[in-house]
């Protein structure tokens, strides 16, 4: 992003021109972390790209839409009902979802640090490695006591799910072998919008994640899970 700074430029229509090419859309692989801006270089540069007329995968609104916090606020009451008309429909994704808590919540916390095995201590990132299990969460919570309400915010408090784990055939490094797993699916979404219009809103496909029983983390990127697929009996 610090290139797209140093060769970026805007022009009065909105496109974006880099190295004197004009730029239609714009892939983030990076720029989810921290660490992706180590200066005020790369501040910039994703500026200048949020400010131009290319199309953003994603945006930074439907970044900042992707975070574990977005996920605990929607699980807040009568925040649903904002975006869906149909109760029906906002009881059944209701039902799907585990408890989620913002780190000001004192009571939670409380049985977090003396039940620790019972949930997740999430971070805003993408990908796996990075969320906070047992022993650690608890040192980790008691640490953010004593620390300011910024470094508390940075987190969120997850109900821990347990699900049913099954024999699997699981293949990494090119090693085939028989280990208890569970697996996770996603749901893959396209949506397009200019402005306000919607041009595009559709399911197209799924991920499935498998790892072993044993890992708490989950990440195929990160190592720690394999791409599966549904079987259907």
């Amino acid at each position: 992003m610090a290139e797209i700074d140093a060769e970026g430029e805007l022009q009065p229509d909105g496109t974006l021109l880099v190295a004197g090419q004009p730029v239609a859309v714009i892939y983030f692989r990076a720029g989810y972390a921290p660490s992706d801006y180590p200066s005020e270089l790369e501040w910039r540069g994703r500026l200048l790209m949020e400010q131009s007329s290319a199309i953003k995968c994603p945006s930074i609104s439907y970044h900042l839409a992707g975070t574990k916090k977005i996920q605990q606020e929607l699980a807040k009451p009568n925040v649903l009902e904002r975006f869906l008309e149909n109760k029906d429909d906002v009881a059944k994704l209701r039902k799907c979802f585990a408890g989620l808590w913002s780190m000001d919540n004192s009571d939670v916390v409380k049985s977090a640090i003396e039940n620790p095995d019972l949930f997740v201590l999430k971070p805003q990132r993408e990908g796996g490695g990075n969320n906070v299990y047992g022993d650690s969460l608890r040192e980790t919570l008691l640490k953010l006591e004593n620390e300011g309400s910024e470094e508390r915010d940075a987190y969120i408090l997850m109900q821990r799910i347990f699900p049913n784990a099954s024999p699997a055939f699981l293949v990494r490094d090119g090693v085939c072998y028989q280990d208890n797993a569970i697996s996770e699916l996603g749901m893959f979404g396209a949506y397009l919008r200019n402005k306000n219009k919607v041009i595009i809103n559709d399911h197209c496909g799924y991920l499935m994640r498998t790892k072993v029983s044993s890992s708490n983390e989950g990440g195929v990127a990160a190592g720690f899970a394999v791409l599966d697929s549904i079987y259907l009996t």
